[in-house]
């Protein structure tokens, strides 16, 4: 039998003008979902950011991972991913080893380059460094967590004598790093300690895992996380759809557009729900989301299984009934 798999629901806190909420209560009702969902058995919460856009996209993980830290006592709290370059590595670093304090040791933290080209623009920051900057920062970033007295003088980032307190409650804290494309991959595998991506990423754990090898490491201790966009159970998948279907459109054509102006062709624009089901959107029975994990494993021999949460613009207790079903006629499938 197959190691028992993990799972975690990934949340963006996003409020659309098109569908406009009360944010506060918005944040209340997804952490009092999030603790339930702790109390059904979910393993992982993943959080998500990007910056300045009116729907309110939350910008600020860790802040959010000390809140739900603060309400549970057993799920992990991870970051698919922060967007490394745009922020200071220490800030960071000293952030992050708070939410672990604060939790008993309960942070994965998910690193990437990011992409979207506003975010580089409205910091100052050229796009054509972003692999570089990240180089560094993961490197003091593992430093620090690994308890050293920092000097470093690189070509984007410069301290002295500096020194991570508090420091983080696990012995090695986990660096997650994630991205679409073989570099990514390659720096996951050099400087990281697992893989977190999205969607069909079954090649790229190829690529990852060769690599790990190359370097001489054993691809049994890195793990990798990874899910379908949208997986959503339900006992009618169609009034689901229904329902959900032009909230997925507005997902990803938001995400269709940010990659389209970057430069990279991840998403395609969509119109409707076949479209949405070529790029990984799904609502289904929980028998048949048993037979779409088991094949998503396979192809990429993932560790940890998340994906979205609430579609952009519904209210969290839309997600309730998928919440609820997993956790009691999937989840136990893969334990």
């Amino acid at each position: 039998m197959a190691d028992p798999l993990r799972f975690g629901l990934w949340y963006d806190f996003r409020n659309p003008p098109a569908w406009p909420q009360d944010g506060t209560r918005l944040y209340g009702q997804i952490l009092d979902q999030i603790v339930r969902a702790e109390e059904l058995g979910w393993d992982d919460i993943w959080l998500s950011e990007h910056h300045f856009l009116d729907d309110a996209y939350t910008p600020s993980m860790l802040p959010l991972g000390c809140a739900i830290a603060a309400r549970t006592s057993k799920v992990e709290i991870g970051t698919s991913v922060l967007l490394l370059p745009l922020h200071d590595p220490v800030r960071v670093a000293e952030d992050a080893a708070t939410l672990d304090v604060l939790s008993g040791g309960r942070l994965q933290l998910g690193l990437g380059v990011g992409y979207r080209v506003e975010e580089f623009i409205g910091f100052d920051i050229p796009r054509a460094e972003r692999a570089k900057r990240m180089n560094e920062e993961l490197e003091i970033i593992r430093r620090l967590f690994d308890g050293e007295c920092l000097t470093y003088e690189g070509q984007y980032y410069t301290y002295r004598d500096i020194e991570l307190f508090p420091k983080p409650v696990q012995p090695r804290a986990k660096l997650w790093v994630g991205g679409f494309s073989e570099p990514a991959v390659r720096r996951a595998a050099r400087l990281g300690d697992g893989y977190i991506a999205i969607g069909a990423m079954g090649p790229l754990v190829d690529v990852y895992h060769a690599e790990l090898e190359r370097l001489g490491k054993d691809p049994a201790t890195q793990e990798v996380a990874g899910g379908y966009m949208w997986l959503h159970v339900s006992r009618d998948p169609e009034k689901r759809w229904a329902e959900a279907e032009e909230h997925f459109v507005y997902q990803v054509n938001c995400y269709a557009k940010w990659f389209s102006d970057a430069g990279m062709a991840f998403f395609n624009a969509v119109r409707d729900r076949a479209g949405l089901e070529e790029q990984g959107a799904h609502i289904v029975t929980p028998e048949r989301a048993i037979e779409m994990i088991e094949q998503y494993r396979a192809e990429t021999k993932i560790d940890r299984y998340y994906t979205w949460a609430v579609p952009p613009g519904l209210p969290p207790s839309w997600s309730d009934e998928h919440i609820e079903l997993m956790a009691k006629e999937v989840i136990p499938a893969f334990r």
